[in-house]
C-alpha cells in the first residue's frame, strides 16, 4: 500500500497530461515488459541528473542516480507542495509561456498531504501514522492470509485456468484496505472502476471528471457514515481522534489517497510480479525449493518491477547542485525511479532479477519523510500473496504466449491488464 509509486507520492500529472508532455519513448515499453521505458535506457550514460524538454515547452530536470534520487526526496529545499509552486509537467503550453508565479497561499485546507511540504505534512503524516498500529498490521496480517486462502482455493474449485488479476490480484488487497479503512466490501466494485478511469491515459477529460466526482461522493458519504456511527477502522480513528479534528473535506481528501494507493499499486505488483517470477523459471525455482527466499523475492520484484511509470516529481526552492549539475530555483525535478531503481552504481547486473540478490535499500517505497506509509502491510500482502500462490499452485504457468499477455502501458501505474494462468 502507498500513497502512490509504491509511495507516499503518486505521480503530480493526470496520465493524460503525462502522455501529452512526456516524449514516447519516456513512457511505452520496449520488447522486455519488465525494463524501464526504452527511453530512460538510452538516457543511460549521460548523467545521473539531465536536462529534460518537455513537450509543452518547458524544461525540466531528470534524476536517474540512486543517490541523487535519494538526495532529492530527502532534501527540504525540494518540495512536494503541488499548490505553492508549479511543477512543469502539469502546465499547459500557454502556462509555461507566460510564466506566471503561483497563487499566494497562506495555509492548506485540503488533505492531500503526499503534496504537501511540512510542517502541514508533519501533522497529517503523523495522524496517520498513530492509525498503522502494530495491533490493526498484525490483525491483517491473518486476515490477508485468509483472503489469500479462499480466493486460490475459488480458482481451483472453478477449473484450471483463471485470469489472476481480476481473480487473484485485485481483490486480495481491495479486500485488505476496505477492512482497514472500514469500507463496505459490496461498494469495492464503485471505488474500483472510478479509480481505474482516473489512472487510465485513454479516459476522456469529461469522463475522468465525472469518476472524480463520482468517487468523492462516494467518499464524502463514507466519511458521514463514520461520524454518525464510529467503527474500529482507520477512518473512523482519523474522524473521532484527530486533535484538532479535520475537516470533512480532509478526511475525504485523506481516504481517497489511501483507498486509492492501498489497492491500485499492490495489485499491480502481484499481477506483474506473477508473470516476471513465470518469465524467469530458474528463479521461480529457487523460490520453490526455498521457500525462505520470500523475503528476498517480495524486496528484489520491488526493486525490478518499479511500477510508477516515470516516477515522483519535486520543485526547487532555491538554486541547487546536485550531481554536479546546476538546477535553478522553480525548476521540476522527476525523479525517474524505474531507472533509478536499477542504478548500475548501487546494484551489480541491475537488469537482472536475482532472488539470491543481497538486500540493499531501493526506492519503490520512496525515502525521506513521503516515504510509504503502507509500505509494511505491502510487503505483508506480496509475501503471503505470492508465497500462497506458488504453494498452492505449485506448477502454475502461463496459459497463452508472454507477448499476448496485455500491459498497462496506458496507465500511470505500470502493470498487467490481465494474466491467463493455467495449473494441472
Amino acid at each position: 500500500m502507498t500513497d502512490s509509486s509504491m509511495t507516499e507520492d503518486s505521480p503530480s500529472a493526470s496520465p493524460t497530461a503525462m502522455r501529452r508532455i512526456l516524449p514516447a519513448d519516456m513512457v511505452e515499453r520496449g520488447t522486455c515488459p519488465f525494463d524501464p521505458p526504452t527511453g530512460l535506457r538510452e538516457r543511460r550514460g549521460q548523467g545521473a541528473v539531465q536536462p529534460l524538454h518537455l513537450l509543452n515547452g518547458a524544461q525540466a530536470w531528470l534524476v536517474t542516480g540512486f543517490e541523487e534520487a535519494r538526495t532529492v526526496l530527502a532534501d527540504p529545499r525540494f518540495s512536494a507542495d503541488k499548490v505553492r509552486h508549479r511543477d512543469a509537467t502539469s502546465l499547459q503550453p500557454h502556462e509555461v509561456a507566460e510564466a506566471a508565479p503561483p497563487p499566494a497561499v497562506e495555509s492548506r485546507e485540503d488533505g492531500f498531504f503526499v503534496f504537501m511540504d511540512p510542517p502541514e505534512h508533519t501533522r497529517l503524516r503523523r495522524l496517520l501514522t498513530g492509525q498503522f498500529t502494530v495491533r490493526r498490521m498484525r490483525e491483517l496480517e491473518s486476515r490477508v492470509t485468509e483472503i489469500a486462502i479462499e480466493h486460490i482455493e475459488a480458482m481451483k474449485a472453478a477449473g484450471t485456468e483463471a485470469d489472476l488479476v481480476p481473480a487473484f490480484a485485485l481483490p486480495l488487497p481491495s479486500l485488505v484496505i476496505c477492512e482497514l479503512l472500514g469500507v463496505d466490501y459490496a461498494d469495492r466494485e464503485e471505488f474500483q472502476e472510478r479509480t481505474a478511469i482516473g489512472l487510465n491515459a485513454n479516459s476522456g477529460e469529461e469522463e475522468r471528471a465525472k469518476a472524480g466526482l463520482e468517487l468523492y461522493a462516494f467518499m464524502q458519504r463514507l466519511v458521514a457514515g463514520k461520524r454518525a456511527k464510529p467503527a474500529d477502522d482507520l477512518l473512523s480513528g482519523l474522524v473521532h481522534d484527530a486533535d484538532p479534528p479535520l475537516t470533512d473535506a480532509q478526511l475525504v481528501d485523506v481516504a481517497l489517497v489511501l483507498l486509492g494507493a492501498g489497492h491500485e499499486t499492490t495489485a499491480n505488483m502481484l499481477g506483474l510480479g506473477t508473470f516476471a517470477l513465470l518469465e524467469h523459471p530458474e528463479q521461480l525455482a529457487a523460490l520453490r525449493a526455498d521457500p525462505g527466499l520470500i523475503d528476498n523475492t517480495v524486496e528484489e520484484l520491488l526493486r525490478f518491477l518499479t511500477i510508477i511509470q516515470l516516477g515522483v516529481n519535486r520543485v526547487t526552492t532555491e538554486p541547487v547542485t546536485l550531481g554536479g549539475v546546476d538546477i535553478p530555483a522553480d525548476a521540476t525535478v522527476v525523479i525517474a525511479t524505474p531507472e533509478v531503481n536499477r542504478d548500475a552504481q548501487h546494484w551489480p547486473e541491475p537488469d537482472r532479477l536475482d532472488l539470491l540478490r543481497p538486500r540493499t535499500p531501493h526506492l519503490a517505497f520512496g525515502h525521506g519523510v513521503h516515504q510509504c506509509l503502507g509500505q509494511q502491510l505491502a510487503r505483508v500482502e506480496m509475501k503471503i500473496g505470492l508465497g500462497e500462490l506458488f504453494t498452492r499452485l505449485p506448477d502454475l504457468r502461463l496459459a497463452v504466449p508472454a507477448d499476448q499477455v496485455p500491459l498497462r502501458d496506458e496507465m500511470l501505474i505500470f502493470g498487467v491488464h490481465s494474466l491467463p494462468v493455467t495449473w494441472s
